[in-house]
C-alpha cells in the first residue's frame, strides 16, 4: 500500500473513538507495554409501562396516566423493572404494571420511546439505566395486587403526571402522549367569526356569510369518523385480551362500523356538493377511505372470531390487537391537527412515522404467529391453522390500513405545509 493511502486509512480509523479504543492495546503491545482491555460499559436495560385511560370516547377527552410510588424514596414513577432473559419487553412491562400498579390491559409491543436515569443500588452505587416505555391501555384495575402494601397508585392528568416524575425524558414522553391538550390549540375560531364578533355586525354579517361558497364540514367529519375508529379499536383490543363477554365487544365493533359507514357516506356527498374544499378532493376521499378500511377490517376480524367461536388467542394476536389500539389513538390525535397543517406539520410527521414503524413491527409479529401456529397445528389440526390464518389476515389488514392513513396524512402535509 502506498504511504499516502496508509496514512489516509489510519486517519479514517482513528477518527472513530470506538476504533481508537479497540486498537489501543495493539499499539501499546507493539511498544512492549501491557495494557488491560477496558471493560465495555453499557447502561442497565429496563422496561416500563405507561398505563393510561381516556375519560370518554370524544377525541378531546382528557387522558389520565397511572403512576406508582417507589418503594424506598416514595417518589412518583411509572411501573418498571429489569428485563428477564427470554421475555418479550412489552410482556415484561405489562407484568410490571400488574405487579406494581394492579392494572391490566392491551400493551402495545412497539415502544413509545425511552428515557435514562441513575438507578441506586443497595451497595451505594448509582448506575445508568435505559428504560423503554410501552403504552398500556388499562381495561381492568385489580382490587388487590402483589405490591399493594409497598406502593401507592394514583391517576394523574397528563400535565400533573409530567410534573410529578423526576426524569426529564420521561416528562417529555408523558407530555407528548395524549391528544387532548395538544388538540385544544389547533381549534381556532374562523376569521369571519372573529371579524363578526369584533365589529358587532351580527345578522348582516351572517347574511354575507351565507352568500359565500360552502366549504363543507370536513374536519368535523374526519373527527367523527376517528371517534368511531378509536372506539372500535378499543373494543378490538378488549376482544383479543379475552376474559369473557366477547359478544359485547363484537357487537360494539359492528355498531361502530355502522356509524363509520354513515359518516363516510356523508363525506362523499359533501365532497360532491362543496365548492371549496380544504384539501384536494381525492386526498379527502382517500384519507377517510383508508380510515374506513381499518374499521371494516376490525369488523371482519370480529366476525371471524364470532364465526369460529374463538375463545383463546395466541400472544401474537393479542400483540397485534394492542398495536391496533395504539394506532387508533395516534389517528385520533392526528385528525384535529389537520385543521392547521402548516403549524402542526412536525407533530403530524411524528405521528405518521410511529404508525409506519408499528406496521413494520406488526408484520414481524404476524409472520412469527403464523409460523408458530403452523408448527403447532399444521400436521394434526389443519382446521385450527386455517382459522388462525384467517384471523391473522384481518389483523394484518387493519394495521396495513392504518399505514395507509399515515401515508395519506403525509401527502396532505407535503402539499399544504
Amino acid at each position: 500500500m502506498p504511504p499516502t493511502s496508509r496514512r489516509r486509512n489510519q486517519a479514517v480509523i482513528f477518527a472513530c473513538p470506538r476504533a481508537k479504543r479497540a486498537l489501543a492495546p495493539v499499539a501499546a503491545s507493539r511498544r512492549g507495554l501491557f495494557v488491560a482491555a477496558a471493560p465495555e460499559t453499557r447502561a442497565i436495560r429496563q422496561i416500563a409501562a405507561l398505563p393510561y385511560r381516556t375519560a370518554g370516547p370524544a377525541l378531546n377527552a382528557p387522558v389520565s396516566i397511572l403512576l406508582v410510588t417507589s418503594r424506598e424514596t416514595r417518589r412518583w414513577v411509572v411501573p418498571k423493572g429489569n428485563l428477564a432473559s427470554g421475555t418479550d419487553p412489552h410482556i415484561a412491562a405489562a407484568q410490571e404494571a400488574e405487579e406494581e400498579a394492579g392494572v391490566r390491559g392491551a400493551v402495545c409491543p412497539t415502544p413509545l420511546g425511552s428515557y435514562r436515569y441513575r438507578k441506586r443500588r443497595g451497595n451505594g452505587a448509582s448506575l445508568m439505566a435505559d428504560v423503554e416505555v410501552f403504552p398500556l391501555a388499562v381495561s381492568e384495575e385489580l382490587p388487590a395486587w402483589k405490591e399493594q402494601d409497598q406502593r401507592e397508585r394514583r391517576w394523574f392528568s397528563l400535565s400533573e403526571a409530567a410534573a410529578q416524575v423526576d426524569e426529564p425524558d420521561l416528562r417529555d414522553l408523558i407530555r407528548s402522549f395524549g391528544a387532548s391538550e395538544f388538540n385544544k390549540a389547533t381549534r381556532r375560531t374562523g376569521v369571519l367569526s372573529v371579524v363578526a364578533d369584533k365589529s358587532k355586525v351580527g345578522p348582516m354579517f351572517a347574511w354575507f356569510q351565507r352568500l359565500l361558497p360552502k366549504t363543507g364540514g370536513f374536519f368535523e367529519l374526519f373527527e367523527a369518523h376517528a371517534t368511531s375508529l378509536v372506539a372500535a379499536a378499543d373494543a378490538t383490543g378488549r376482544l383479543f385480551q379475552g376474559g369473557g363477554r366477547s359478544a359485547d365487544h363484537i357487537r360494539e365493533i359492528h355498531e361502530r362500523e355502522h356509524d363509520a359507514d354513515e359518516i363516510i357516506r356523508e363525506t362523499l356527498k359533501t365532497v360532491r356538493q362543496t365548492f371549496l374544499t380544504p384539501f384536494d378532493r381525492s386526498a379527502i376521499t382517500s384519507l377517510i377511505g383508508a380510515m374506513d378500511n381499518a374499521i371494516d377490517e376490525m369488523q371482519a376480524a370480529a366476525s371471524a372470531v364470532e364465526l369460529y367461536d374463538c375463545k383463546d388467542f395466541a400472544p401474537e394476536m393479542r400483540d397485534m390487537a394492542a398495536i391496533v389500539v395504539d394506532a387508533g389513538r395516534l389517528v385520533a390525535e392526528a385528525m384535529p391537527l389537520l385543521r392547521d397543517v402548516s403549524r402542526n406539520g412536525v407533530r403530524l410527521h411524528e405521528l405518521t412515522e410511529r404508525l409506519v414503524r408499528m406496521e413494520g413491527h406488526a408484520d414481524e409479529i404476524h409472520a412469527a404467529g403464523l409460523k408458530k401456529s403452523f408448527q403447532k397445528h399444521g400436521a394434526g389440526d389443519a382446521m385450527a391453522f386455517v382459522v388462525h390464518r384467517e384471523i391473522y389476515k384481518h389483523l394484518e389488514r387493519i394495521v396495513d390500513a392504518f399505514e395507509d392513513v399515515a401515508n395519506e396524512i403525509d401527502g396532505i402535509v407535503i402539499d399544504h405545509a
